[in-house]
């Protein structure tokens, strides 16, 4: 058996979720430094969702049509490297726009094949999946508090400098990794659309969908929620930290708990947690000791979902249909889900309020919940 190239595929999920830990939390800051409003801010950091939609499906297209994923993962971080640079150019809303669009074309191409690629080492080890993937949730941690008590010191932008050298990162770990051969499976010869029209799996994608749509509001304004309710940067980057912090011990306990509970039963439990998750931070924002705890729930609300999801995808989609099986993932969850969730939050933010946002986020992940127990019954993995 070949040796697994843990290091070289740990290092890429390093990087890559470095780059989110310093992105996602502190970006809509500097947004705001510009004098954006909230529902611009929305609209902006949606973009990171919305071409998920569609990009996933084309780069996963030609990474089948080139049998080349690794190759398509190079192109896409150095395309994203070059892209990047164009922040340093301007800061109008208009070319913010632009270059975040042009960015995030080139940045949602990598997981998903990087997904397909890291499972097709794995084989049939694929318990091994949470510890690989674990080293993506350290660099988040590393990241989101290191910048997080950064940003007490120096000025907002000083971020474009740091989010340039995680860039830079994922480019040279994209030459890392090596390809490996894609191996014929005989679920694999089904079209994508005789796969997704099975009930079971039609629920799953769209349950997914209203997982990341809970998570918008939390993704694009959790950061300016809290800065505006007198919690400092530092506080701020430990609060995304502790979240991710025990994602990753759920990680870890994944292999143990996929032994005792269903697939079907995981995505359940998570859902739960997402619905008392965003309930606590519409309600108790002014708790500290809540809305840790809230966000030790993101254990269950990511780490949970994304690797019972990750298997889901990797039962249903087999073969050579599995990079288009977690572009598809990625385009339903990850575009439409997170993309209506973060400009929705834009509107509801300014017009209804932030507790409000977060109870809407909370409804739909009980919708989720309902939609998996109604329709994935026969689902017994």
């Amino acid at each position: 058996m070949p040796t697994l190239p843990y290091w070289r595929l740990s290092g890429f999920y390093f990087f890559y979720f470095a780059f989110i830990g310093a992105f996602s939390p502190y970006w809509s800051l500097y947004l705001q430094s510009l004098q954006f409003s909230a529902l611009q801010i929305g609209v902006l950091m949606s973009l990171l969702l919305v071409t998920r939609i569609f990009s996933p499906a084309a780069w996963g297209w030609l990474a089948d049509h080139t049998g080349k994923r690794v190759r398509v993962v190079q192109l896409a971080a150095v395309s994203g490297l070059i892209s990047y640079g164009g922040f340093f150019l301007g800061e109008s809303f208009t070319w913010i726009f632009i270059v975040m669009l042009l960015m995030s074309f080139f940045w949602s191409a990598s997981l998903p094949l990087m997904e397909a690629i890291t499972l097709s080492h794995l084989g049939d080890s694929t318990d091994r999946y949470g510890r690989i993937r674990s080293w993506g949730s350290v660099g988040f941690v590393v990241s989101v508090v290191g910048v997080g008590y950064l940003l007490e010191i120096v000025e907002i932008i000083w971020l474009l400098w740091i989010v340039l050298g995680l860039k830079v990162g994922i480019a040279l770990f994209s030459y890392q990794i090596p390809e490996k051969e894609i191996i014929s499976h005989a679920s694999g010869f089904h079209s994508i659309r005789q796969i997704c029209r099975r009930p079971e799996v039609m629920a799953f994608l769209f349950s997914s969908l209203l997982m990341l749509f809970a998570h918008g509001a939390y993704y694009t304004f959790f950061s300016i929620y809290l800065v505006e309710h007198g919690y400092d940067k530092g506080f701020v980057g430990w609060l995304w930290a502790i979240g991710v912090i025990c994602e990753i011990g759920v990680f870890f306990i994944m292999p143990w708990l996929m032994r005792h509970f269903r697939l079907k039963h995981i995505l359940m439990f998570s859902f739960a947690c997402a619905v008392l998750r965003f309930a606590m931070i519409g309600s108790w924002v002014d708790w500290p000791i809540v809305l840790i705890l809230a966000q030790a729930l993101h254990a269950a609300t990511y780490g949970a979902h994304h690797v019972a999801a990750m298997m889901v995808i990797h039962y249903f989609f087999k073969g050579r249909n599995q990079a288009k099986g977690q572009a598809l993932y990625t385009s339903v969850a990850y575009g439409v889900g997170g993309a209506l969730g973060a400009v929705s939050s834009g509107y509801t933010w300014d017009w209804l309020g932030a507790e409000i946002t977060f109870f809407i986020s909370a409804a739909t992940a009980l919708m989720g919940m309902l939609l998996i127990t109604w329709k994935m019954h026969s689902f017994n993995h």
